[in-house]
């Protein structure tokens, strides 16, 4: 498989994943996320959108560098694992957030999710530091995902 066709398919399968948690999502923000009480410091519904389609595109691109060491290798196949697990995780969240209206339920996730980053940033490291790099903005923004979720849950108690 040539290069071009995986860099396609690992972005795609990211923006796949974003394509899917956003169908639980946008049923609910003009309704039950509209009612919810947020943080001062919650940003504008517009912000989310291109910046996880950035961050699933650099998910994508992080993938594709891995990947691109050979499936034969078992650190590149474990990798992916926690990669794919991690991808998982980030799509429950947004069914459990929006989809099952349950900011508790989402947290706790989205507690394991940021753990699952910060496995798939180690071992991604270890074959492709670049891979692992393009993974910063997305731990971060979960970061502070985390903090509004968990504020968001206190707030709504």
């Amino acid at each position: 498989m040539s290069k071009m066709i995986k860099l396609a398919l690992s972005i795609l399968a990211c923006l796949v994943a974003g394509f899917i948690g956003s169908a639980a999502t946008m049923p609910s923000i003009p309704t039950w996320y509209a009612s919810l009480q947020k943080p001062a410091f919650n940003p504008p519904n517009w912000i989310f959108a291109p910046v996880w389609t950035t961050l699933f595109i650099m998910m994508g691109v992080a993938a594709f560098l891995v990947w691109d060491k050979g499936l034969e290798n078992k650190k590149v196949r474990i990798s992916l694992a926690i990669f794919g697990l991690q991808l998982l995780l980030n799509v429950l969240w947004s069914m459990l957030f929006f989809g099952l209206q349950s900011p508790l339920y989402a947290f706790i996730d989205i507690l394991v999710l940021w753990a699952s980053i910060l496995a798939t940033m180690i071992y991604f490291y270890r074959i492709s530091a670049a891979a692992a790099y393009l993974l910063i903005p997305y731990i971060l923004w979960v970061s502070f995902a985390s903090a509004l979720n968990l504020s968001i849950v206190i707030l709504n108690r």
